[in-house]
Order: C-alpha cells, then sequence, then structure tokens
C-alpha cells in the first residue's frame, strides 16, 4: 500500500523539479512511511511513498522494466499478481522483484493499455512509457484507491492519491467549487468527479486517463451494467447452486487477501459482513487470526456482544476499544486527513479502529460493501414499501407528529425508522432512493442558502440531473428495481463515502485496508442475480444470509442491523456543544457569505433545546468551517 503522485508538463522544455516532487509525497508520508522515491524523465516526474506488505526489501517505487523505457507508481495490491507473473515469465519478461508493481510494468508491456483488464485488486497506478512519451494512470473497478488530477492552463498534469499532494503545485489554485460544496451539504460527501475545489477533479472508478502527443483524455474501462447484461439468467438456477457459487466466490476473495509479508487482521463489527470475512478467514486457516472492534459507553450504540460471539466462535485473538467524547479532539487531524469536508460521522470509529488494529497488524480485512452488494440497507426496504400506494399519504400525515418528538432513546428503533421514512417522503417521488440518503431538501435549501450562493449553483437543481448522478441515472434502466437501488449506490455513496472513510482513516494509521466483498467477480455474480435475491420480502442480505447459514452464528445473520456511528447527536448538546457554538457564530456566517445565519441559528436552538434533530445538518457545517480554516 503506498501513496504515490506526479507531474506531467506537456511542453517537453520544461523539466519537473525534483524537490518539488520531493515535496508532495511527504505531505502522504502517513500512507507510505516505509520508504519514499521519485523518478524524473525532464518534464515527467512520479512520486512514491511506499507501505512495505509484498516484497519488503525490494520493493522499492517508482519501479521500472529491464531496458527501462516503462515506469510504474502504484499505490495499492494486485491479487493476481502470482498468476499473471507465471504468465509473463512464459512469455519471455524477467522479474527482479517479488512485487505486484513490477507485474504491472511488464503487463503493460505485453497487453498495452489493455493490460487493466487482466488486474483483479484494488490499485490507482500511474505508468509511463518513455519511448511512446506517454502517461496512463488507471483506478480500480470500484475505486477502491483514490487519485486526484488537476490541469492547470492545459499545460500541466499534477495528481496525487490525496488532494493534499496535488495543492503542493504552486500553480494549483484553491478556490471553493460551489457545487462541490452544494453536493457535500445535500449528500455528506463530495461523489467524483467533483472535489471541493475549482478545477481540480477525481478520477472516477474504473476509468483510465491517458496523456499523449499533448492531449488528455478519460476513458471507461469496466462498466457494471455491461458486465451484467453479459452474465444474465443465473436466477434459473437452484437456491443451492447459487449458494454454493456465492460461498466459492467469497472464499476465492478472502484467500487473495491473506497474501501478505507482514502480519494482518481483521475488523469485526458483528454483523453478517465482517463476520463472514472472519469465518472464511478461519476456514482458509489464519493463524494467528487478530480480530478488532470499537464499542462506545452508550450502550444504544455498542455492538461490542455481537463481536464477542463470533470472536468466540472462531476464537480469535480479539481487541476492544471504547470510544469516548474526548475522541471528538481529533476533528481537526481527521479533517486534515480527509482533504475534503465529509460529514460520515464513523470517520472517529474508522480512525479508532485502525489505530489500535496498527499496533498489531499491518494489513486488515473489512467487511466494508456488503450492504451495497447484497441489499443491506433500510433505504432499500423503504423504497420497496414506498411503492405501496397508501404509504407515502400515511407517512406525510405522520410527519408533523413526528416531529414535534424530541430526539430521545425512546425513539430509536420502530420510531425512529417511521420518523426517518417520513422524513424521506418530503422529497420528490422522481429522486429515487436518493429521498432517503440526502440531508437538505430543496425547500431547506431555499432556507439556508444565501442569495448568493443560490445564484452560483445557477438555482437549487434536482440531484439527479447533476453529474455524475444524471449519467448514472440513465444507466438503471438496465438493472430491475432493486439491482437499480443498489446500483446508484455502488457507483455513488460506496465509492465516494464508505471507501473515502475507509481509505484515509485507515492509511492515516498506515494501516492498509483490504475489502474481500467488493471484489469485482463477487460483484459482477451478485448483480448477475434478480433484485429478489438480495431483498425477499423485507429481509435484505437474503441470499448472503443463506450463505452465511453454514458458518455463522444464527444471532449474527438475523439480528437487527446497526449502523457503524457515533451518538453525534447528544454530543453536539455535550461535549461538542462549546465547539459547535463558537464556531458557526453570527460574525462567521455572515461574513463568509454561503449561509443565512437565521437559519444556522434555528437549528442550533431546535437541536440544542431537544426539540428536534439536526445533527446531520449541524455537524456538516461545523465540518466545513473547521475545514475552510484548515485549508484556506
Amino acid at each position: 500500500m503506498c501513496g504515490i503522485c506526479g507531474i506531467l508538463n506537456f511542453d517537453k522544455t520544461n523539466s519537473v523539479p525534483q524537490d518539488l516532487l520531493s515535496s508532495m509525497c511527504k505531505t502522504i508520508y502517513h500512507r507510505g512511511p516505509d520508504d519514499e522515491g521519485v523518478f524524473i524523465d525532464k518534464n515527467l516526474g512520479l512520486g512514491a511513498r511506499r507501505l512495505s506488505i509484498i516484497d519488503v526489501q525490494g520493493g522499492h517505487q517508482p519501479l521500472s522494466n529491464e531496458d527501462k523505457t516503462v515506469w510504474a507508481a502504484h499505490n495499492g495490491e494486485i491479487y493476481n499478481s502470482p498468476e499473471l507473473r507465471k504468465e509473463l515469465i512464459s512469455t519471455g519478461h524477467s522479474f527482479r522483484t517479488g512485487t505486484d508493481t513490477e507485474t504491472i510494468v511488464h503487463s503493460y508491456e505485453e497487453w498495452g493499455n489493455a493490460f487493466v483488464h487482466r488486474l483483479r485488486g484494488m490499485f490507482a497506478t500511474a505508468i509511463w512509457d518513455k519511448r511512446e512519451k506517454k502517461l496512463i494512470i488507471v483506478r480500480d473497478r470500484l475505486g477502491i484507491k483514490p487519485l486526484y488530477y488537476t490541469l492547470i492552463n492545459n499545460n500541466t498534469l499534477v495528481f496525487g492519491s490525496e488532494l493534499k499532494a496535488v495543492l503542493m503545485h504552486p500553480g494549483v489554485k484553491r478556490s471553493i467549487d460551489p457545487q462541490a460544496l452544494d453536493l457535500f451539504l445535500t449528500l455528506e460527501y463530495i461523489p467524483a468527479p467533483f472535489s471541493i475545489f475549482k478545477g481540480i477533479h477525481k478520477l472516477p472508478a474504473g476509468n483510465i486517463l491517458i496523456c499523449e502527443k499533448g492531449k488528455m483524455r478519460i476513458e471507461p474501462y469496466w462498466d457494471l451494467g455491461t458486465r451484467i447484461e453479459q452474465n444474465q439468467g443465473k436466477d434459473r438456477r437452484s437456491l443451492h447452486s447459487l449458494v454454493d457459487e456465492l460461498y466459492t466466490l467469497l472464499k476465492e476473495a478472502v484467500q487473495f487477501r491473506l497474501v501478505s509479508d507482514v502480519p494482518l487482521g481483521a475488523f469485526l463489527s458483528g454483523g453478517i459482513d465482517s463476520s463472514c470475512i472472519v469465518g472464511l478467514m478461519r476456514e482458509l486457516g489464519a493463524s494467528p487470526l487478530k480480530t478488532f472492534s470499537i464499542g462506545f459507553e452508550d450502550k444504544t450504540y455498542d455492538e461490542l456482544a455481537h463481536a464477542r460471539r463470533v470472536a468466540s466462535a472462531f476464537d480469535t485473538d480479539h481487541q476492544e476499544f471504547i470510544i469516548q467524547p474526548q475522541a471528538l479532539d481529533l476533528t481537526e487531524q481527521l479533517i486534515h486527513h480527509l482533504d475534503e469536508p465529509f460529514g460520515d460521522f464513523s470517520i472517529f470509529p474508522t480512525y479508532l479502529v485502525s489505530k489500535m488494529a496498527r499496533e498489531h497488524v499491518t494489513v486488515i480485512l473489512s467487511g466494508d460493501g456488503g450492504d451495497e452488494v447484497f441489499g443491506g440497507y433500510e433505504h432499500y426496504q423503504a423504497q420497496k414499501l414506498s411503492r405501496i400506494p397508501i404509504l407515502p399519504s400515511a407517512f406525510k400525515l405522520l410527519s408533523p407528529a413526528l416531529k414535534a418528538l424530541p430526539p430521545s432513546e425512546k425513539k430509536k428503533g420502530a420510531w425512529n425508522k417511521i420518523q426517518r421514512y417520513a422524513q424521506g417522503f418530503e422529497n420528490s417521488k422522481d429522486l429515487r432512493h436518493f429521498r432517503w440518503m440526502m440531508f437538505l431538501s430543496r425547500k431547506n435549501k431555499q432556507s439556508l442558502y444565501s442569495d448568493s450562493f443560490s445564484d452560483s449553483l445557477g438555482g437549487i437543481i434536482s440531484i439527479k440531473d447533476r453529474e455524475p448522478f444524471d449519467r448514472i441515472y440513465t444507466s438503471l434502466d438496465r438493472f430491475d428495481r432493486i439491482n437499480g437501488e443498489l446500483a446508484l449506490d455502488l457507483q455513488s455513496y460506496l465509492v465516494d463515502d464508505i471507501l473515502v472513510k475507509v481509505d484515509r482513516m485507515s492509511m492515516a494509521a498506515s494501516l492498509e485496508t483490504r475489502v474481500p466483498l467488493i471484489d469485482h467477480k463477487v460483484v459482477e455474480f451478485a448483480f448477475s442475480l434478480p433484485g429478489r435475491m438480495k431483498l425477499r420480502g423485507q429481509t435484505s442480505k437474503w441470499l448472503l444470509k443463506k450463505t452465511m447459514e453454514g458458518l455463522l452464528p444464527h444471532e449474527n445473520i438475523y439480528r437487527k442491523k446497526e449502523g457503524f456511528s457515533i451518538p453525534i447527536k447528544h454530543w453536539l448538546k455535550t461535549d461538542l456543544k462549546d465547539l459547535l457554538c463558537d464556531t458557526l457564530t453570527e460574525k462567521r456566517i455572515r461574513e463568509e457569505g454561503f449561509f443565512h445565519y437565521y437559519a444556522v441559528r434555528r437549528m442550533m436552538d431546535r437541536h440544542l433545546s431537544g426539540k428536534e434533530n439536526f445533527s446531520h445538518q449541524l455537524w456538516a457545517l461545523l465540518v466545513f468551517a473547521i475545514w475552510k480554516d484548515t485549508y484556506l
């Protein structure tokens, strides 16, 4: 696992300064504390920070072929590297290291740009073809590894694993993109290709960036809809046959991710996703099997009992950490690691469990992605219910009464779910399931956004009509209703929220995280099946649960799903109250000009008095303010 960066000056007379490239590398030291390397070929520079996992001694990057005409800087892991290596040796290639980076170099030599189709893993990799004077950058199919880039004056490409590396270039400007800010406040994350800064972009998942002959272009090389159209018909097989195939694929995906020259372990929440990873690791003989869980003093958020049950069942070396409100002292540090405003509360437990795990292992396996692939979120259930004609009207009638209830513990469970469903129906039907995933409705924005901010957006536009969602929505006709809901999340929420959180928080602790449940072969198989195999009635993850019945304790398979979050709504009224009030001041809000102060003040007053729960909105505004102080 590493961090990469680079510069390409299209003007071949303009060489890359080594000190600038080294400075870019230093900003991502945490991604690779074991080694640093730079390669400069006049107008091209590649940099890499390395966290040594495979061939600890021999894997210095950037790395070249035998005659030094092809160079690569690689972030990630290629799990089928041993198989590719054998094939490449049989065709005459020779290897001097045991790294997957060298496998990539020779794969490019052998297959050109099509080499990316042969890779199975997670990666953001830059390759310089010295003969052709061509730079290509590829990002893995699901977007597990990040890549930012910008084009300065159509003359210089600057890229890096994190935004902070790109910002080191003196030609890069820091100007907030109002479209990105609106997306952040709506969704709590910023989807690709946007970044918070104008002109700086994320390379979308499953895409390849190519620079040659003084021009840059971006092309997709993998598309889920196309792949599933080529693999239809599996629903005609018996349940037993499908369960066997899924079990085999999951076991293979885990086995690939056990390859390591350094210690590894697993995150364990006690839910079905992380539990199945741990169970398969035990079945595959992983030893010692180290597992790590995080809990809370507030028992309504604590899942440690479920994790302990699985740890006991598979005899793991289990470690636990109890998160306290004081963990929020990390706010500024974690926002620095995230680079952009990011509103997902669970950055705190993710970072702390990563930090704890790093004391014992260098590689971790995680169950992330299971909800999007197998249908685990409550909003899939809500969207299905919304198609019952009487329910939307009933929820709308209930909404005023539910809003009057204080956000207290008695509302957890059924009442809390009903309230969330009712809030979802406030958004229009044509937003599909985004009605359940948005934190600011059009009405909220009209109240909160200043006139100047609204004008910079060109008015308040439905999210489904904006990039990248306009493109995603047009592709959903290739899926049935349920798979369409999952595909929408897979291409947005998973890649730009969940995987961003996991990558940045684990890398902040210099820990490599591997995610078997979104192995692209597992994903393609799951989406080739009809949606009813995942959401059966109101039973979520139906096929995965059936598949795991012979491996996991029944209580862990069929227990109620809990989110990996923190009691932020309570902390904003207690431990975080001073920070909230001292940051979101009238003077600041009016001077910055993005929001109406009266709307911010109303949310604060109603939340602090317990009349309504505005934790998501207030946390997002607080994060944006702290981020702005850090980066601007």
